[in-house]
């Protein structure tokens, strides 16, 4: 074991996701002066509580609420902005890129360690589909939730300020496509506020507006278990939701949705949430991957084969311990990841000081889900629930495990507040790009809107 001398050991943390931010936090509240240095790479500056994602996007939270800034969060560990390219784990190496090296043009930073914990997290799947990569959008960052919000709001004023039936047709259909926790609550979230919002157009009625939500297989939710997932599917159903199970989407070129029932549905907006990939960073290790492409873990969470690497997460492949049948491994959530980090930041410090080492072990409790305001769907310690009771409880949970007391009060005001007023339908896509209307005005010389 490596001891702690005038050059402390270096803690190498990859990712500041659920894994890399619970585990850092752990880290720097647990060691001892001098005994380490935990250095947190990570592409963004904060933490996404991706939970919050299909609130953000209808409004009922702010998006700077959904995201945890890791430098007040961190302040015992050194954070770099950047994304690691490559991993040589057999010299101890990152290979890390940074705004500053690409602007100057320079080489990209190699970074030594010690001790490796590697959790950058996953990314969306997608699939060779026609038109899919030029038309779908994503729904994993807040900046997709904030993108979401805006398009559909704008999908309105398209249609309110047309005659041409096809435009409007197009304009007023959403497909989701992906019936997994994403999809769902982003499905559910989006069309009760763009309902509300249809009641501000004077030549838009709510039964105008079409939502399609397209699974692959026989149920949605499966997390939840089959009973409430058929609820779910009633539910969405009995608000006027075109919920296409066992269908597949076959394209959407020239933005018209064809699915594998045979049906065309002309829409302007396509949301892909079907699954996650392990992050490519991966590929670019000399760590051992599964068949799916994740780290080979024991179940202390150490990468298998390799001294002084961990993981957790959805980037490793976990041994489920409280599975009855061998070869079961942890499902790729946030309520195994959170519990992980925890796990996996003690066996680091364990690893430090010599001692002996604890497997990770956690039943799987249950999930909630969101079906929109006031309504959800819940399967916990075997109780099942549904309606308000349900979704008071999916916010009560998630409102108990968003990071930081700052963050858990700033959320239950805004709660508060949005059960008081009215929702806020105003659409900023001048945030997309917010320097247009300047290089507009630079362009011509004078503003855009001058005589």
């Amino acid at each position: 074991m490596k001891e702690a001398t005038k050059e402390a050991t270096r803690i190498l943390v990859v990712g500041g996701g659920y894994v890399g931010m619970y585990a850092a936090l752990h880290l720097q509240r647990k060691l001892r002066k001098g005994e380490a240095e935990v250095l947190v790479v990570s592409p963004d500056p904060y933490m996404t509580y991706q939970p919050f994602l299909p609130e953000a996007a209808a409004g009922s939270i702010s998006p700077r609420h959904v995201v945890v800034p890791l430098r007040s969060v961190l302040k015992g560990c050194r954070l770099l902005v950047g994304e690691v390219s490559a991993l040589d784990h057999a010299a101890r190496t990152a290979t890390v890129r940074t705004a500053a090296t690409e602007e100057a043009g320079a080489s990209a930073l190699t970074v030594p360690y010690d001790e490796l914990v590697i959790a950058p997290g996953s990314v969306s799947r997608t699939l060779p589909i026609p038109g899919l990569a030029e038309h779908g959008i994503g729904f994993k960052t807040v900046e997709e939730a904030i993108g979401l919000r805006n398009h559909v709001l704008e999908q309105l004023d398209i249609a309110s300020s047309t005659r041409d039936p096809e435009v409007r047709d197009a304009a007023l259909t959403f497909v989701f496509v992906g019936g997994g926790y994403a999809g769902v609550e982003a499905l559910a979230e989006l069309e009760d506020m763009a309902r509300y919002a249809a009641r501000y157009y004077h030549n838009i009625d709510q039964d105008d507006l079409r939502f399609i939500l397209v699974e692959a297989t026989g149920r949605i939710l499966p997390e939840v278990g089959e009973e409430m997932g058929r609820y779910a599917v009633r539910e969405l159903r009995g608000r006027n939701i075109d919920v296409r199970l066992d269908t597949r989407l076959d394209s959407c070129e020239n933005r018209v949705v064809v699915l594998s029932d045979g049906s065309r549905h002309p829409a302007r907006t396509l949301v892909w949430t079907a699954g996650v990939k392990p992050h490519p960073l991966l590929a670019a290790t000399d760590l051992p991957l599964n068949a799916r492409g994740r780290l080979k873990c024991r179940p202390d969470l150490r990468v298998e084969g390799v001294d002084h690497a961990w993981s957790a997460g959805d980037a490793a492949a976990v041994p489920d311990l409280t599975a009855h049948e061998p070869g079961v491994e942890c499902a790729p959530n946030a309520q195994h990841a959170v519990r992980q980090a925890k796990v996996l930041a003690g066996n680091v410090l364990c690893s430090l000081r010599g001692h002996s080492l604890m497997d990770y072990r956690h039943k799987y409790v249950g999930s909630v889900a969101s079906l929109g305001l006031h309504k959800g769907v819940a399967y916990l310690y075997g109780q099942k629930l549904k309606g308000y009771p349900a979704w008071f409880l999916h916010r009560a949970y998630h409102l108990s495990r968003v990071p930081t007391f700052n963050r858990k009060a700033r959320v239950l005001a805004e709660w508060t507040l949005a059960g008081l007023f009215k929702r806020e339908i105003v659409s900023l896509g001048s945030l997309e790009n917010p320097r247009a209307e300047f290089e507009l005005a630079a362009g011509t010389g004078r503003h855009p809107e001058a005589g």
